[in-house]
């Protein structure tokens, strides 16, 4: 992706930090079938590779899926929080009013190869962690084992498992680090004040510049 130099975000444990928040990725590869994509929860598992790698799951009817086993290279997009931010926002207009709108955002991008996974432990193993993370905090959280093995069994048949070591990350925090202190902080004032939640985190995240 294209990223200016203010907005290069390239500490590991922040990257890291991103990733393990996103819930839902999205999975981009170009082969036989063309340039796919598909949004898939994932499990990143920090410690292993120097990267970390990730885990995840894809229907078995999906081609991609057949063009990842023939060798393509794979691209995982995990976004982040996202704003519009306008001029109205900075105190410098008053000086100087060549200003105009712009969009903040956060996103990692992580490539790298892909192994297909068909072997039946393998797969649950991963729909297991996969669903144990995402009940984790309820009063009766659901867990795999609660299906009927049968079921369970033909519901394993019909996907394909993915492990992608990370060989790159890149990572993008664009938060008006390219302007002063003080629009910077306009802005900041401007998302928390907003009615949209999503801004609020955006403002939230800006704290830390």
């Amino acid at each position: 992706m294209y990223n200016s130099k203010p907005h290069q975000e390239h500490d590991l444990a922040r990257l890291h930090q991103h990733m393990l928040h996103t819930r839902l990725a999205t999975l981009v590869s170009h082969g036989e079938h063309g340039l796919l994509a598909t949004h898939l929860p994932v499990l990143v598992t920090t410690g292993e590779g120097e990267f970390g790698t990730v885990y995840g799951h894809l229907a078995r009817a999906n081609q991609q899926w057949q063009d990842l086993a023939q060798g393509a290279e794979a691209l995982l997009v995990f976004p982040g929080a996202d704003a519009y931010v306008s001029p109205g926002y900075y105190p410098s207009k008053t000086d100087n009013p060549k200003v105009v709108p712009t969009w903040n955002y956060m996103a990692v991008h992580a490539w790298g190869p892909v192994e297909v996974i068909h072997a039946p432990t393998q797969l649950l193993d991963i729909v297991s962690r996969l669903t144990d993370r995402h009940e984790q905090g309820r009063a009766a959280p659901w867990s795999v084992a609660d299906a009927p093995a049968d079921y369970l069994d033909g519901m394993l048949r019909a996907i394909i498992g993915i492990r992608l070591p990370i060989a790159r990350l890149q990572g993008a925090r664009k938060l008006s680090q390219n302007r002063s202190a003080q629009d910077i902080a306009g802005v900041r004032a401007g998302l928390a004040a907003s009615a949209d939640p999503v801004d609020n985190q955006l403002a939230a995240h800006m704290r830390d510049l």
